[in-house]
């Protein structure tokens, strides 16, 4: 149990991906093997594949996988160092909250747009941005936390 809540991320957007890839070979399989596709599945192997992506853009930033440039960080000393993180990961919380108010603005926008084939609020989508953001928020709070305390939150 403590693997998957420490892993929720990955293994949810794998489980997203997992379906968009499945829902696109099915529906190939039927396109050029059958000469019948199932035309909800587009709409709904995208949505997939957008909550995948944002879902993973959450995991990515809770073990610190987003590329950054840090050549000119490693010359400095380690306090300027430690300093320039503390400030950064502060940056980054302000940044993301601002995201999550994006995104809730963005969700109330689609709630009431459909979507084309399957006539689902469009919300059930977007709102995959916003769990992104508040998570990403998260993270940034207990890096800054962590940097506070002076310990090192670059996970393995």
């Amino acid at each position: 149990m403590k693997f998957i809540l420490r892993n929720l991320e990955e293994i949810v957007a794998s489980g997203f991906i997992i379906v968009t890839t499945a829902l696109v070979v099915i529906n190939i399989v039927m396109r050029y093997g059958l000469n019948s596709g199932l035309v909800w599945t587009e709409e709904v192997a995208t949505g997939c594949f957008v909550w995948s992506v944002f879902i993973g853009a959450a995991a990515c930033f809770k073990h610190r996988g987003h590329v950054g440039v840090d050549i000119l960080v490693n010359h400095l000393p380690p306090t300027a160092q430690k300093n320039l993180h503390l400030l950064m990961d502060m940056l980054l919380v302000v940044l993301n909250s601002y995201m999550t108010y994006l995104a809730v603005l963005y969700i109330s926008t689609t709630y009431t747009k459909k979507t084309p084939v399957l006539g689902v609020s469009s919300a059930y989508i977007s709102v995959s941005v916003l769990i992104c953001f508040v998570l990403m928020t998260f993270y940034s709070i207990y890096f800054v936390y962590e940097d506070l305390r002076g310990k090192e939150t670059i996970e393995e």
